[in-house]
């Protein structure tokens, strides 16, 4: 019997670092940047079994077989649909500024499109502000009205908006509506799906969060991109959630969330269509492919004509798109560089893009919000500081509520607005959408809005940020090794 036991004991040890090894195996032999695998490897190696457990569930970027499926499917017929696309040459940007022209050439060629002009677009800058003018677009809506929304939370001038939605459905338009399971995980439980599904509008619940499949499709990957469009012709996105700010998360102690959206009329409606539609159909299976946008004429050309690239991040979509068009932007600055984001947790590369702008002359701002919902985020962006600093980056914290603004704005012609948060998450997991604009007018427009951000912020003073507790220095450095994983 002590033999028996014996020999189950070497077994069980055997097996353990056998464990180990296969998946210390596993992490060296993925693609990723050695600080995330030198994380893993640390966690594995210092929490075993938590490790390994945790590796298996948010090591690696698993959509699941299905959807995987369905994304190498829908490509044929999506290049198909692009490539026609292209007859419509009067749409396409023959011009484009010298700041600009980089990520332009790196987008038309990763994503096979060019830029396209004659739109017209406005930024919207409050909650209010974006829901009135949805609900005007959506009770003029003809044909078509399509969403995906992270969050979608019930109240205020959110319930508004589902009535006009659900009265647009009544009246014979099509709606299609796609929400994150986790984010809107609320929403689902209220009376409103039934509702709006009894009105005929089509409600998709994306990426459902099942623990039963926790090891088939990576759980914490997820559905982030804000979209509405309208009759294939006018577009919505930014950083709002389907939120009314007066009621949510209100419990977290940060203030209301504030937020940028666009609203574009034109040709841009179309090419955030066919993300849309790769979007329902890796969901649902179905093709959905948008309408081609009116070659004949277009009507904003001699008004505004802002030119615009449409850039899509996540599975099915170029690898790593995102996080090379941020750095492509940075490198471009030559006066000056704005930044607004909730979350900062740079990768190695795009922290010293950044650092590197500054050392280069560049006015570099970044604009993060003082208080964060996230403890972790919040702890691990201050690990970037004192890096920033050094090199001359001047870091605003503002102290209106949540800044949750996702933008770019480089030397006052170029700008990026979308949903991407300098974060490893949305660089390189999440589904993701930024529009850029190459516009020196919708410049202008969002510089306003990230001095009124500045305003109503305060500047990081280098020397007293030095000063601060060892306590908080050990802090910032263990989340920091966290923060490949964030």
């Amino acid at each position: 019997m002590t033999t028996f036991y014996a020999v189950l004991s070497w077994l069980l040890v055997l097996g353990y670092w056998l464990l180990i090894a296969s998946v210390t195996l596993r992490v060296l032999m993925k693609r990723r940047s050695v600080p995330s695998a030198m994380a893993w490897l640390l966690i594995i190696y210092i929490f075993p079994l938590v490790g390994i457990v945790a590796y298996l569930l948010f090591g690696e970027l698993h959509l699941g077989k299905r959807r995987a499926e369905r994304a190498k499917k829908m490509w044929p017929s999506t290049a198909t649909w692009l490539n026609e696309l292209k007859n419509c040459r009067n749409i396409f940007a023959t011009h484009i500024s010298p700041v600009s022209e980089p990520l332009f050439q790196l987008c038309a060629h990763r994503h096979g499109v060019p830029a396209v002009r004659g739109n017209r677009l406005q930024l919207l800058t409050t909650s209010e502000d974006t829901m009135k003018s949805l609900i005007r677009d959506i009770d003029l809506a003809k044909h078509s009205i399509e969403m995906v929304f992270y969050i979608w939370q019930s109240g205020g001038q959110v319930d508004n908006v589902a009535e006009s939605l659900m009265a647009a459905a009544r009246r014979g338009v099509r709606c299609r509506i796609m929400l994150d399971s986790a984010g809107s995980m609320h929403f689902f439980r209220t009376p409103y799906p039934a509702l709006m599904r009894a009105a005929g509008i089509e409600l998709v619940e994306a990426l459902k969060v099942n623990v039963l499949r926790v090891f088939l499709r990576r759980m914490d990957l997820r559905q982030h991109r804000k979209i509405v469009i309208i009759d294939n012709n006018i577009v919505y996105t930014g950083s709002m959630n389907m939120v009314d700010p007066r009621f949510f998360k209100q419990g977290a102690g940060v203030g209301q969330w504030i937020d940028l959206m666009a609203r574009a009329e034109g040709p841009a409606a179309t090419m955030l269509g066919i993300i849309y539609s790769c979007d329902w159909e890796i969901e649902t299976g179905k093709r959905v492919l948008p309408a081609p946008p009116d070659c004949t004429e277009l009507p904003f050309e001699k008004e505004a004509g802002h030119t615009v690239q449409v850039i899509a991040s996540g599975p099915g979509f170029p690898d790593e798109m995102i996080h090379q068009a941020l750095l492509t932007s940075v490198y471009s600055s030559r006066k000056q560089l704005i930044m607004t984001t909730p979350y900062l947790v740079p990768s190695d590369d795009l922290l010293h893009a950044i650092c590197t702008a500054a050392l280069r002359g560049i006015d570099v701002n970044i604009i993060v919000p003082k208080k964060n919902d996230s403890i972790m985020v919040g702890w691990a962006s201050r690990s970037f500081f004192s890096e920033l600093l050094e090199a001359g980056v001047k870091i605003y914290q503002f102290e209106g509520g949540l800044l949750h603004t996702k933008s770019v704005l480089v030397d006052g012609q170029l700008s990026l607005v979308g949903t991407v948060n300098l974060d490893i998450r949305s660089l390189w997991l999440n589904f993701e959408v930024t529009v850029v604009v190459d516009d020196k007018a919708f410049g202008e427009d969002l510089a306003y809005v990230q001095n009124d951000y500045i305003a109503h912020s305060t500047l990081l003073n280098p020397e007293e940020w030095a000063k601060r507790p060892m306590w908080q220095r050990i802090i910032e450095r263990l989340f920091y090794f966290f923060s490949p994983l964030l």
